[in-house]
């Protein structure tokens, strides 16, 4: 659970994963990432995740000014990776601070593979 505001009235608090489904919704919605895959996946084999599984491919701790943010991705074959990574951690980052009003310190952008689609 993190604390993102406190007053002399009480504390607003968040649950860890609603942040991380926050992030995976904002994350999901950027053109050129195919999917998600859990951050803490232990084989070769990558297996996407399905939308009601999203935060598990986010790991989210507390930092100094905010929130550390960590997505594991995949991102589709021909398409520029560094782009895409920085348009998702703006995407993250903007829907955390500006629309949920939890403070981001870092997001950063796991990519653990490249997938051919047909629709590109």
């Amino acid at each position: 659970m993190f604390t993102i505001k406190s007053n002399d009235l009480g504390d607003i608090t968040v649950e860890k994963e609603v942040v991380e489904t926050i992030a995976g919704l904002a994350a999901l919605d950027c053109y050129g990432l195919v999917g998600m895959v859990p951050h803490n996946i232990q084989s070769g084999i990558t297996n996407m995740l399905g939308l009601e599984s999203i935060r598990k491919g986010v790991q989210v701790t507390s930092g100094v000014n905010g929130l550390i943010v960590d997505v594991h991705v995949i991102i589709g074959y021909g398409i520029k990776i560094s782009e895409v990574a920085l348009s998702v951690m703006q995407k993250v980052a903007y829907v955390l601070e500006q629309g949920a009003g939890i403070p981001v310190e870092q997001v950063n952008v796991n990519v653990k593979g490249v997938k051919v689609i047909n629709d590109l």
